[in-house]
């Protein structure tokens, strides 16, 4: 709708559309790097913080020399994960554990002999049991060095991995890093960012609407998008070619955002 609408081709505030800001551009060219020499890392934040983003652009960029697997569901047993493992591989995932693990470790050293850099993402770790997580550390020491595993995760997996027990894992880290919530001059470069890249000139949006969308989201990524998009789907409503400060109040009533606004204006 929007498309048609507004005469793009793309739809606008997409997570296929990633343009990175500076501070997540740093953590992507330091993750590529890791990826070269061999790494184990860790990156963590709150809810809709730009984890997601970092992880996507590292999908949409993968070059031909680099082999990009990423793994979400995290909730099950070690034999499930190593089978989920495998079809992302493409790789025959019948039989037990230790033979699907043969697998994998074959196929990352084939990988490694064809020049390829492999980047292995999962994705709510801190959902992930320690036991499986322990086991998966062990194979992973079995794959060529030009390899790098993305913990992807909210930061309470620090907990768990400070403790004296967890030492064999968190001792392998190579790099941590933790999204941070966006000041308002991120937010308004990021739905600048957002609009150039669907052809969309930046008066779309009127410096009023802007500023309180920046008030409004609390610094998290994802509720600017959801925001930005709300307006602009309340802007086709309308039927208007701008998003003014009448349009974002429009969208701010709403329950779920005023559910926020009421325990913000508690706390203070």
């Amino acid at each position: 709708m929007l498309k048609s609408y507004f005469g793009i081709e793309k739809n606008p505030f997409s997570i296929d559309n990633v343009t990175l800001l500076d501070y997540q551009q740093d953590i992507y060219d330091i993750l590529r790097v890791h990826s070269q020499q061999g790494g184990f890392c860790l990156l963590m934040g709150d809810p809709g913080t730009g984890k997601s983003v970092i992880k996507e652009a590292i999908k949409q960029q993968a070059d031909k020399n680099m082999v990009v697997v990423s793994v979400s569901r995290t909730l099950h047993t070690y034999q499930n994960t190593i089978k989920i493992l495998c079809q992302a591989f493409n790789i025959d995932f019948q039989g037990d554990s230790f033979k699907c693990e043969k697998r994998l470790i074959e196929e990352a050293i084939n990988l490694n002999r064809k020049g390829k850099m492999l980047v292995i993402i999962i994705d709510d770790a801190h959902l992930m049991d320690i036991e499986t997580l322990r086991k998966l550390r062990l194979m992973f020491e079995d794959f060529p060095k030009n390899h790098n595993v993305i913990l992807v995760a909210q930061e309470e997996i620090m907990h768990v991995l400070n403790l004296r027990v967890n030492e064999d894992i968190r001792s392998r880290l190579t790099y941590s890093t933790t999204t941070k919530k966006l000041t308002n001059d991120d937010i308004k470069q990021f739905i600048m960012n957002q609009l150039d890249l669907v052809q969309l000139g930046h008066n779309i949006f009127s410096e009023e609407a802007i500023n309180l969308i920046a008030r409004s989201a609390d610094g998290i990524l994802r509720k600017v998008r959801n925001l930005a998009l709300s307006c602009m789907l309340e802007a086709v409503r309308s039927q208007q070619k701008n998003v003014d400060l009448a349009m974002v109040n429009a969208v701010l009533i709403q329950p779920h955002w005023r559910v926020q606004h009421d325990i913000q204006t508690k706390t203070i």
